[in-house]
């Protein structure tokens, strides 16, 4: 979901703004002080749902076609499956119980019931799997910016996980890791560059040597613009982990030392070699090892977790420790790895149930933070979607 890169990591403890409370909606989000007409509350709801509708209508466009060869049917249809379901999948995670629908008629959708939980969730597990089987393992493209089988393998993993089928989720993300396609990136500075055999899917700038919307983002040379790295990110980094000094970068100014995210490095005009990374084989590895510990095997899972720390310039965990340590490490490493990616660290907080110890970090923070308002536009709209979500 665009943007929640960003938001995710404001939302908990990875990034921080010099934005003061209440100048914007997106300083209520770091701030936790969201309510249900935030802009940003509204937009990332409103943006999804326009995005499922033109899913819908695709699919609904090649069910109706005659012109159209099967092999092109199941891809376009497999595309829709895939991009609706993973927003469904994120939506649900952001908002709690929302509306599910798979047509384009105005007179359903406009009268739409928030779906439960448990049935909301059996829905897109399904569509993803149907999105799986119809999109192929080969890249359409050998830059890898739309997505593969592998990518809907991904996130069925990630609904498996939350439905508590570890040994399902675990044989899914098995399956990524064996592929011919994929292998590790050993070099920590190839990490975020477009060529690497890790990449599962990405997204192209727009224009040649433009910079990613990443670099652009998080830079700065000075007093930061806008966003940085939250100071309690910086100090998980012991000094000997290569990644502070190459996914951060320490800015000082007038005494005053900040960091910025360098994932990214490439700036406009001067990038010949980043595109996004959306999905990468290093997530695939971490969440296979936490499904394996959820099932006690737990050398295996830090055999996998060791794989990151290794290239990071760390000592191996030893494949001796406990499950309950094993499960601390991964999320460590985690957080390390792959802060300020998709809203990884919202996700795998609330999939958890951790999200409460960011009172910690964030002194707003309450347990019904663990969802966002439903957004006061829709529900003025559509009646059907009360009651407002606890605490809003």
């Amino acid at each position: 979901m665009e943007g929640f890169g960003l938001l995710g990591g404001l939302y908990t403890d990875d990034i921080s703004t010099v934005y003061t409370p209440g100048i914007n909606g997106v300083s209520d989000i770091y701030y936790n002080a969201q309510i249900p007409n935030n802009s940003v509350v509204t937009n990332v709801w409103t943006n999804a749902y326009q995005q499922i509708y033109a899913c819908n209508s695709i699919i609904e466009g090649v069910r109706n076609s005659t012109s159209l060869s099967q092999k092109v049917r199941d891809r376009i249809t497999g595309e829709a499956l895939f991009v609706r379901s993973m927003l469904y999948f994120y939506l649900q995670q952001i908002y709690g119980e929302i509306p599910y629908t798979d047509t384009t008629d105005y007179t359903i959708n406009s009268q739409l019931a928030r779906m439960p939980e448990n049935e909301f969730m059996t829905r897109i597990e399904t569509d993803m799997s149907e999105g799986a089987n119809l999109l192929q393992e080969s890249y359409r493209n050998a830059e890898r910016i739309y997505p593969n089988r592998y990518a809907a393998i991904l996130i069925l993993a990630k609904i498996k996980m939350l439905l508590n089928k570890n040994t399902e989720a675990e044989v899914l993300l098995q399956s990524v890791i064996q592929s011919p396609l994929y292998s590790f990136q050993n070099d920590l500075a190839k990490v975020f560059q477009k060529g690497g055999g890790h990449i599962l899917w990405q997204l192209k700038p727009g224009n040649a040597n433009e910079a990613t919307k990443e670099a652009v983002l998080y830079n700065f040379t000075a007093a930061p613009l806008s966003f940085m790295v939250n100071t309690d990110l910086v100090g998980q980094y012991s000094a000997a982990d290569l990644r502070k000094q190459q996914y951060i970068t320490a800015v000082t100014f007038q005494s005053q030392t900040h960091y910025k995210v360098s994932k990214y490095r490439n700036l406009a005009g001067n990038n010949p070699n980043e595109y996004s990374v959306i999905m990468r084989l290093e997530e695939v590895q971490l969440l296979l090892a936490e499904v394996l510990i959820q099932q006690g095997k737990v050398a295996e899972a830090v055999n996998l977790i060791n794989k990151t720390r290794l290239r990071a310039g760390l000592a191996a965990l030893s494949t001796g420790l406990s499950a309950p340590a094993a499960m601390n490490e991964l999320r460590i490493e985690k957080r390390k790895e792959l802060f300020a990616e998709q809203g990884i660290r919202f996700f795998d907080l609330k999939r958890w149930g951790m999200l409460d110890q960011l009172t910690g970090v964030k002194p707003n923070w309450k347990p019904f933070h663990a969802r966002w308002p439903i957004p006061n536009k829709e529900l003025l709209i559509n009646p059907k979607l009360n009651p407002q979500n606890e605490g809003y």
